[in-house]
């Protein structure tokens, strides 16, 4: 088995030769060498371009002479009518004003441009991104917009939060409208944007899109066009932000493809994955975008023992995902389902609340992730599991343990404690010691082991960061 620790680039042809703290600087992929410049490099090629070899002598040429000002509104009135606003200036293209607005964020700075379109929110900084790409999974939303009206937007092409679905590709727009629908990306960008009121802190404005296609493999999603069309909400996103004369920043990329995928071969799935995150990073970083963040959950669906392939390949992922942040938010058996498998109203909270709380750690989130079972030493018929975490162990009282043995004569499990020497090793005492025994964790129930993390929900529930389904073999133990 590989070490988690080893983190190789697992496709071939790809990789990186300079690396600095805020991204890749030098990339090679099988065209050759790609580099990425800031942009003022970019603008300093652009300027030179323009004025051809400059003068005689060799001396800077001279800036460009800037444009005409843009013309005023024509009727700022007209554009603000039936909206309770004052305080309106125009700054550039863009009329600047206080406003009491439908929704959470409560009497805010508000900006309208000068040929029409949406209101949108007027925060500080960065215009920010929640993508999501998968299967049909990922397009689910609850009807109406979010709580964040004009603070939580996409691109305004008619489409909506949820997607092409790749029927076809989607229309390119510098322009932004709020939702008409409630993805999960939305629900995430609600939650930070909650945390923000309630901190004091600015709100910015932040651009959603889940991006779908009806591909039967991971290594078909890679190649679909639901991965197009996600680079192509990327660049509305950095078109929008230019023209509010705002810089674009990407939050995270949410994938939700896991049930979806056919087939028996969990490195197959794995592999798949992984050349999903491969090209959407390096269209990203031909973006001017900094290497995403990638946040999944760990799906196990109605039926695990079905899916035992795809729950393989993503306890494979959790550990072996190369040079990718890819981080998994938490295991899906933790939300209420109804029997189709859909997540009810407080579950998609709290799926939300669990990604929002992911990315605002980043890459240290780490949810529990069982690596290794075998038998300890000895006659007594006793399995170590050992455990990757972010600190000890805990065993809920009351639950299900959510351990299971298979395999040719399995013997029980009679009782399930934190090893006494590691606080992130757990051990099982069995009935009896047998071969060839496979050891499964999380299927078919939520599993009892989480770490020390907590946090309240606004479901009024309390949310634990629970660990990773598995499905380990068990090895013959340490001498």
């Amino acid at each position: 088995m590989q070490d988690p620790s080893d983190t190789t680039d697992q496709i071939a042809g790809h990789g990186v030769v300079v690396r600095a703290s805020n991204g890749d600087v030098i990339r090679y992929d099988p065209t050759g060498l790609v580099m990425r410049l800031s942009d003022r490099v970019i603008a300093d090629i652009a300027l030179r371009l323009g004025h051809g070899a400059g003068p005689q002598g060799g001396a800077r040429p001279e800036p460009p002479q800037p444009g005409p000002p843009p013309e005023p509104a024509r009727d700022p009135e007209a554009l603000l009518d039936g909206i309770d606003a004052w305080g309106v200036t125009q700054l550039g293209d863009w009329l600047h004003f206080s406003a009491r607005m439908p929704g959470a964020q409560g009497v805010r700075g508000f900006r309208r441009h000068i040929t029409g379109g949406a209101v949108l929110g007027d925060g500080p900084g960065a215009v920010l991104g929640i993508l999501g790409l998968g299967g049909p999974r990922a397009a689910l939303a609850n009807p109406g917009a979010p709580a964040f009206a004009h603070h939580i937007v996409s691109a305004a092409d008619d489409i909506g939060a949820v997607g092409m679905a790749g029927i076809d590709i989607a229309p390119r727009t510098d322009r932004l409208e709020p939702l008409r629908e409630t993805t999960h990306e939305a629900l995430v960008a609600e939650t930070i944007l909650h945390w923000q009121i309630e901190t004091f802190g600015p709100l910015p404005l932040i651009v959603t899109r889940a991006e779908t296609d009806p591909s039967a493999s991971a290594a078909d999603l890679a190649q679909g066009r639901a991965v197009e069309n996600l680079l192509i909400a990327a660049a509305n996103q950095k078109a929008a932000a230019a023209l509010m004369g705002k810089r674009a920043k990407l939050l995270a990329v949410c994938l939700d493809f896991a049930c979806e995928h056919l087939g028996d071969d969990p490195i197959a799935y794995r592999d798949g994955m992984l050349a999903v995150m491969a090209r959407v990073s390096d269209g990203l970083w031909s973006l001017g975008y900094d290497r995403p963040l990638f946040v999944a959950r760990f799906e196990t669906g109605l039926d695990p023992a079905q899916a035992a392939a795809v729950v393989q390949g993503q306890w494979e992922l959790s550990w072996n995902h190369g040079d990718h942040r890819l981080i998994h938010s938490a295991p899906s058996a933790s939300f209420a389902c109804d029997s189709y498998d859909r997540p009810t109203e407080a579950g998609r909270r709290q799926m939300a609340e669990m990604t929002a709380a992911a990315i605002a750690a980043g890459p240290d989130w780490r949810c529990p992730t069982l690596f290794l079972a075998e038998w300890e030493p000895g006659a007594s018929p006793v399995i170590r599991v050992t455990a990757q975490a972010e600190g000890p162990l805990t065993l809920e009282q009351g639950m299900a343990h959510g351990f299971a043995l298979g395999g040719a004569g399995a013997p029980s499990i009679i009782s399930v404690g934190i090893a006494p020497d590691d606080p992130q090793a757990i051990l099982l005492q069995l009935s009896a010691r047998a071969e060839g025994v496979q050891l499964t964790y999380g299927l078919g129930m939520q599993g009892a082991l989480r770490d020390g993390w907590s946090m309240p929900s606004r479901t009024g529930a309390t949310l634990r960061r629970w660990a990773l389904p598995a499905i380990l073999s068990v090895h013959g133990g340490r001498a």
